[in-house]
């Protein structure tokens, strides 16, 4: 559909975020005539949610900030099954106790951006614990299991990859869709929500929900979901070679998140302003035209502007001035990330290749040997090109750190304990 009537589906096309919608015109109408309730649901895997998760969570950004009311749903229930979409292998399975920290690590990051209330935009937060784990088993079959067809899950991109590639799918990741699908009922019944966002891997599960509920209510729900970002360099988003960019602070520290968002490649530099900041398009365009050693000042209006809206101003224009200290004064910035490593490890002296792995600077020694050979790795602003090194407590500095750098933007402070 060329062009949209509702404010929702305008900023998500101009800003980059629709990639499948099941029924153009009947949720553009919908969104023009009430206050459209959608949910997008996150299972509690982890004790935070990660960067790759960020363009669902700016969907439901924008869903309450054009009027509509969004639910974020956690996952508890269905953590305990196992979603099979793009997996090789069965999840591990987690204890209660796990899941229950990890959801309570994953609320955080909504208080931040959503404004949660009893108003008729206010968003809400659910659970599907609270109905799923209350399933009685042969009722389930019954009045849901019905409704699907087995010859159609299995032609699922989700099902079909690992037969095809004859890995094991247990018969508790096979009922990951039927949960899904009854998530989507439940929560139409409980709120009137007709409309369930996620990732485009989500297609299949989410529109298993809007048969369902046309099956079972005689009534349109509509599925919607954002493109799969990788970088332009093909690397996957919201992974970084030290590991995943977590959002909460306890996990990865906002001057590491700056960081991330700060190394942007070029080419992607006009994609992320749009998704992943409230800038105005017009400053947008007018920060993706500069050009040349320019567009590093870009790539920090991104880096500031992402990292406020997840660790706040504050937390983002400490990081801003730490990382110009740091890169453009030279300074022993104190902002700077710091691990701490046993005196007696310097007394007896650290090597270099467990130094910068530990740093996280590096995924591995050969790692480090690579960027020995490329000049990247530094010691207190000097380069080394000993892989043999050994870091004592002569290195200490004034501040009593060692300083280990890679390349000119990546910097840990190492201090003895």
């Amino acid at each position: 559909m060329s062009e949209y009537k509702s404010e929702f589906l305008k900023v998500l096309k101009e800003r980059g975020f629709l990639h499948q919608l099941s029924d153009h015109q009947g949720l553009d109408d919908l969104l023009c005539k009430e206050t459209v309730t959608a949910y997008i649901g996150f299972d509690c895997t982890a004790p935070s949610l990660h960067a790759g998760s960020l363009v669902t969570i700016m969907m439901l950004y924008w869903l309450q900030k054009t009027g509509h009311r969004p639910i974020a749903l956690m996952g508890s229930g269905t953590t305990r099954v196992g979603d099979p979409t793009g997996k090789d292998e069965s999840r591990k399975v987690l204890s209660d106790e796990t899941i229950e920290e990890n959801k309570a690590g994953i609320r955080k990051i909504f208080e931040k951006l959503l404004t949660f209330g009893d108003g008729p935009a206010d968003a809400i937060m659910m659970d599907n614990a609270d109905w799923l784990l209350k399933l009685n088993y042969m009722d389930f079959l019954r009045d849901i299991g019905r409704h699907f067809s087995v010859n159609q899950m299995i032609q699922r991109d989700s099902v079909k990859l690992r037969l095809e590639r004859e890995q094991h799918l247990s018969f508790l990741e096979f009922n990951y869709m039927l949960l899904q699908g009854y998530d989507y009922l439940e929560i139409y019944q409980k709120t009137g929500c007709r409309l369930q966002m996620g990732g485009s891997d989500q297609w299949s599960n989410i529109l298993s929900g809007v048969d369902l509920i046309r099956r079972k209510e005689s009534i349109d729900a509509f599925a919607l979901t954002a493109p799969l970002l990788t970088t332009s360099s093909g690397a996957k988003m919201g992974k970084t070679a030290a590991g995943a960019v977590w959002l909460n602070a306890e996990q990865l520290s906002p001057y590491d998140y700056w960081q991330y968002w700060r190394n942007t490649e070029d080419a992607d530099v006009e994609k992320f302003l749009k998704l992943f900041t409230i800038l105005p398009l017009d400053e947008i365009s007018r920060l993706a035209a500069l050009e040349g050693s320019e567009i590093n000042e870009a790539k920090k209006v991104l880096a500031t502007e992402a990292t406020a809206m997840i660790h706040g101003r504050e937390a983002a224009e400490a990081a801003a001035e730490t990382a110009r200290k740091a890169f453009e004064e030279g300074a022993m910035a104190e902002g700077l990330p710091t691990i701490e490593i046993p005196r007696a490890s310097l007394e007896a002296g650290l090597g270099i290749l467990s130094a910068f792995v530990d740093a996280g600077l590096c995924a591995s020694n050969g790692d480090v040997r690579r960027n020995i050979k490329g000049g990247a790795v530094r010691i207190n602003d000097k380069a080394e090109q000993d892989d043999k090194r050994m870091i004592t407590l002569a290195d200490l500095t004034e501040e009593g750190v060692v300083k280990l750098s890679l390349g000119k933007k990546k910097h840990v402070l190492v201090r003895p304990a």
